[in-house]
């Protein structure tokens, strides 16, 4: 299958699932909140995802791979699970909170200025991702593509900067769904992150050359001047 082929047919399938699970848990399409969060992300998986196909289709083959992989440790794959399963069920309790239950009452003007925020967090994933060819969904040494140690760009700031953006994406979800309860779900998945990034640093430390120094060197692993 070719590549675009293959990435084509992930998004119609990803978007489905999170339309689904959306307005499902929604109980109506009268959802602007829901509307307007699917069109923002459709938009920007494809501006960003045709862009990668041109200047790092290697990258890009490695994020259409499935989220368990062989070569993954069996404790990433114990990590991610839950991971998911947090992110597609934090999805649709927001879209129940504001849609279903009227739980939040949220103005449109934050609605608007969270989907500046997840703008913001998919534009600094894309820098990290850009910085770094090796940037894959699962935890493991690309030795068929030699993955090497990156050390500019947002590497020079924080160890794990994917997992920064995350935070503001998943605060940016909650706020476009118009949720604020779903706020309550960053810190649990700062938690997750936090638990798998202790996985990856073993993995790194003790299979890419290189890694100790950088470490020694950027002191910070999620968020600059905390942790």
């Amino acid at each position: 299958m070719s590549l675009a082929l293959n990435f084509l047919i992930q998004t119609i399938l990803w978007f489905g699932f999170m339309a689904a699970i959306i307005f499902g848990a929604a109980g109506t399409m009268d959802y602007a909140g829901g509307w307007l969060y699917l069109g923002e992300m459709a938009v920007i998986s494809a501006v960003f995802g045709l862009h990668m196909m041109r200047v790092d289709p290697g990258l890009l083959r490695e994020r259409l791979k499935p989220p368990v992989q062989k070569d993954q440790p069996l404790a990433d794959k114990l990590v991610l699970i839950p991971l998911l399963l947090l992110m597609f069920g934090a999805m649709g309790f927001m879209a129940a909170d504001a849609a279903r239950w009227h739980w939040s009452r949220m103005p449109p003007f934050v609605q608007w200025a969270g989907c500046g925020l997840l703008l913001a967090a998919f534009s600094f994933m894309y820098w990290t991702m850009r910085t770094n060819s090796f940037a894959a969904p699962v935890v493991k040494i690309q030795k068929d593509r030699r993955q090497a140690v990156i050390t500019t760009g947002p590497y020079a700031i924080v160890r794990h900067p994917m997992y920064f953006g995350a935070l503001f994406y998943s605060a940016g979800t909650s706020l476009v769904l118009g949720s604020w309860w779903g706020l309550a779900t960053v810190p649990i998945v700062a938690l997750l992150l936090g638990i798998r990034i202790g996985i990856e640093e073993k993995a790194l430390r003790t299979g890419l050359d290189g890694y100790d120094e950088y470490a020694h060197r950027v002191r910070y692993r999620l968020i600059p001047l905390v942790w």
